[in-house]
C-alpha cells in the first residue's frame, strides 16, 4: 500500500462524516496493516505515548477549573463588575460583553465555554435593553474568541505539547494579543453606537465607576507590588504569596461587586509560573484548588451536586480530547514514516520562500481548516506539519503558535462545523443563517487583529522575553 494511498484513505474517511479522530486512527490502523512492513501494535503503542505526557495532565485541571466557575455562579459577578466599569459608555452592553469575555477568558480558556456561559447573560441583558438579536449575538461570538488567548487556554497547552515549546511562554504571550483584541472590538462597539445613536445603559455614577476602577487597580497593582517585595526587597516569594493573598481576600470582601478574586484568576497563574512557584500543570492544579476554594468556601455558591456534575462535563470533555490527542500521535508518526510531511514542506517552500509569504499561506490554510476541524484535531494535524517550515524560516514557534489558535477560533464561528456559531444559535434563539449573518461583520475587527498579531511579531514575544 503505497503513501498516497494512506492519505487519499484518510480523506475519503473524512468525506464519509467519520470523526476526525476515529479518521485519523482508523487511517493509520488499516495503513499498517494492509502494507505489512510494520507491526500492528506500534498503532496502540503510538496512541498510549501520545497521551503518557506530563503536560497534558493541564487538560482536565484547566476543564475543571473553567466548569467549576460557571458553575459556582462566577459569571453574574464578572457581568457586574463589567457593567459598572463601561456600562455607561454609548453602546454599553457591548462593550460590557467585550470585557466580560476579558474577564472571563482567564478562567474558562476555551471559546465555547466563553459562549455558553457568558454568552447565556449577555445575549439576555441585551435584548431585555433592546438591542438587535443579531448585534448581541455577533459581539457575544467575536468576543468568545479572546477565551483562548488570554491565558489559561487549552489550545496553547495542545499546541506546546506537540510544539515542545514553553506553556508559560505562550500563556505570557497570549496577553498583550488578546488586549489588542479587545481595544479592536470596543471600537467595533463604538462605531456602531455612533452609527445608531445608542447611549449608555446604566446611568454614571462617579461612586460606582470609582468602585469598578478601584477594583481594577487591586488586580493591576497585585502582581507590581509583588514583584516590588521579591525582586526589590530581595524577599523570597513563597513567604510573600500567603500574605499577599490574604489582602486579596479582605479586599474582596471591602469592595462592592466582589470581582477582585476572580479577575485575579490569570495574574496568580502567569505570577506563579513567571516566579517558578509551579509549572504550568502545576498551575492548572492550583487553578482547580482556587476555583474549588472560591466557590465552596469564598462566595458558597458550590454544591455537592454542582461539584459532581462540573466532574463529570470534565470527564467528558477531557475524554473527547486526549483521544484526539492519541489518534493524531499515531496519524503524525505515519504522515513523517510516510514523508508527506516533508514532501509538504518542500512544495510549500517553492511557493513561500520568506517568512511574510509563508505566514500569507499558512493563514489561509488555517483559516480553511478551522471552518472543518475542531481546535484540538487542527492543531494535532497541522503542527507535525508546518512546524518543520517554521523552523527552517526561522519564525519564532510561539508567536506562530499565537497565530495557528487565532485562526483556529475565528473558525469557530463558521459553518460547517463552527461550534460558538451553534452554540449562540441555540442559545439566542436564531437559525444558523440568522448567526452567521450577524457575525459577518465582526470578522473585520478579527482580521485585522489576525493582520497585527501575524505581521508584527513583538506584540505576541515582547512579553515572553522580557521575562525570560
Amino acid at each position: 500500500m503505497s503513501a498516497a494511498s494512506f492519505k487519499i484513505l484518510f480523506l475519503a474517511m473524512m468525506g464519509a462524516g467519520i470523526p476526525v479522530a476515529i479518521a485519523m486512527a482508523g487511517a493509520s490502523l488499516l495503513y499498517v496493516l494492509l502494507s505489512g512492513n510494520t507491526p500492528p501494535f506500534v498503532v496502540i503503542h503510538r496512541m498510549v505515548g501520545g497521551v503518557d505526557s506530563f503536560p497534558l495532565l493541564a487538560v482536565p485541571f484547566f476543564i475543571l477549573a473553567g466548569n467549576l466557575m460557571n458553575s459556582a455562579g462566577i459569571t453574574s459577578r464578572i457581568y457586574n463588575f463589567a457593567l459598572a466599569l463601561v456600562g455607561w459608555a454609548k453602546g454599553g452592553l457591548g462593550h460590557v460583553n467585550i470585557v466580560g469575555s476579558v474577564v472571563f477568558a482567564g478562567m474558562s480558556g476555551t471559546a465555547v465555554a466563553d459562549a455558553a456561559g457568558l454568552g447565556t447573560v449577555e445575549i439576555k441583558a441585551m435584548r431585555e435593553h433592546g438591542y438587535d438579536p443579531e448585534f448581541a449575538v455577533g459581539v457575544t461570538a467575536a468576543s468568545a474568541t479572546l477565551g483562548p488567548i488570554i491565558p489559561p487556554s487549552l489550545p496553547f497547552v495542545i499546541y506546546g505539547m506537540f510544539a515542545n515549546v514553553s506553556v508559560g511562554a505562550l500563556f505570557l504571550a497570549g496577553l498583550l494579543p488578546g488586549l489588542v483584541m479587545m481595544v479592536l472590538m470596543m471600537v467595533t462597539v463604538a462605531w456602531f453606537a455612533h452609527r445608531r445613536g445608542w447611549g449608555g445603559d446604566v446611568p454614571w455614577q462617579v461612586s460606582r465607576v470609582r468602585k469598578a476602577f478601584v477594583e481594577l487597580a487591586v488586580v493591576l497593582g497585585f502582581p507590581t507590588s509583588l514583584w516590588a517585595a521579591t525582586s526589590l526587597g530581595g524577599v523570597p516569594v513563597t513567604w510573600v504569596l500567603p500574605f499577599a493573598i490574604a489582602a486579596l481576600l479582605w479586599a474582596d470582601r471591602r469592595f462592592a461587586f466582589n470581582a477582585v478574586l476572580p479577575i485575579m484568576t490569570p495574574v496568580l497563574l502567569i505570577g506563579g509560573m513567571t516566579s517558578g512557584v509551579f509549572t504550568a500543570t502545576e498551575g492548572a492544579v492550583a487553578a482547580c484548588l482556587w476555583a474549588m476554594f472560591l466557590g465552596a468556601v469564598w462566595y458558597r455558591t458550590l454544591n455537592l451536586r454542582m461539584l459532581v456534575k462540573a466532574t463529570m462535563d470534565t470527564v467528558e470533555t477531557t475524554s473527547t480530547v486526549l483521544f484526539i490527542v492519541a489518534a493524531a500521535s499515531i496519524f503524525g508518526w505515519m504522515l513523517t514514516a510516510t514523508r508527506t510531511t516533508e514532501l509538504i514542506a518542500e512544495w510549500i517552500l517553492m511557493f513561500a520562500d520568506e517568512p511574510w509569504k509563508f505566514l500569507l499561506l499558512a493563514n489561509a490554510l488555517m483559516l480553511f481548516v478551522g471552518c472543518f476541524l475542531e481546535p484540538t484535531a487542527a492543531i494535532t494535524i497541522l503542527v507535525p506539519i508546518l512546524l518543520p517550515i517554521v523552523q527552517q524560516l526561522g519564525i519564532d514557534p510561539i508567536h506562530f503558535g499565537l497565530v495557528m489558535v487565532l485562526n483556529l477560533m475565528i473558525g469557530l464561528l463558521h459553518p460547517p462545523m463552527g461550534l460558538v456559531l451553534f452554540v449562540l444559535a441555540r442559545v439566542a434563539n436564531l437559525s444558523v443563517e440568522r448567526t452567521t449573518m450577524a457575525i459577518l461583520p465582526w470578522m473585520a475587527p478579527l482580521l485585522l487583529s489576525l493582520a497585527l498579531i501575524t505581521f508584527i511579531p513583538a506584540i505576541s514575544l515582547w512579553l515572553p522575553k522580557t521575562f525570560g
